[in-house]
C-alpha cells in the first residue's frame, strides 16, 4: 500500500469555500486525501489549529482565502498572512519544515485554481514525506 499524505485544506467561508463550490459545479475534483476545514475568515484562523493538526498527524496544511483587497471582512486576509509568517518562523525555529504550510488566495469563481493548488500541494507533500511529529 502506498503512503497518502494527510492534508487539511482550510478555506474561508466566502472565497475559499466558494472556489470549492465552483470546482464541484464544473466536475473538478481534488485528491480524496485532502480534508476541507471551513473557517469564517482566514484572518480569524488561530495558529493553534495548525499546530494541533500537525500534532494529530496532518502532513500538510493548505489555506485559501479571499484575494488581498477582496476580503469580506476588509483586512482578514492581511491578518492571516502576518500570522502565518510568524507561525512559519516558529515552526522553523523548532526544526519543523515550514513548507508544509501554504497560503494561497482563491476567489469564489476560481474552482480550477483551487483544484490545481490542491493537486500541486498534494504532490509537494508527497515529495517531503510523512510528518515526523
Amino acid at each position: 500500500m502506498t503512503w497518502e499524505p494527510k492534508i487539511v485544506y482550510i478555506m474561508c467561508s466566502w472565497c475559499g469555500s466558494g472556489g470549492a463550490e465552483s470546482a464541484s459545479a464544473y466536475g473538478l475534483k481534488y485528491p480524496e486525501n485532502i480534508k476541507p476545514f471551513r473557517v469564517w475568515c482566514t484572518g480569524g484562523l488561530d495558529p493553534a489549529y495548525i499546530l494541533r493538526a500537525f500534532l494529530e498527524g496532518a502532513d500538510g496544511i493548505l489555506i485559501s482565502g479571499c484575494h488581498p483587497g477582496d476580503c469580506h471582512y476588509d483586512t482578514g486576509n492581511y491578518f492571516a498572512r502576518r500570522r502565518l509568517a510568524a507561525l512559519k518562523t516558529i515552526l522553523k525555529t523548532f526544526g519543523f519544515d515550514e513548507d508544509r504550510v501554504w497560503l494561497r488566495w482563491v476567489g469564489h469563481s476560481e474552482g480550477k485554481r483551487l483544484v490545481d493548488t490542491a493537486i500541486e500541494f498534494n504532490e509537494h507533500i508527497k515529495k517531503l514525506g510523512p510528518n515526523k511529529i
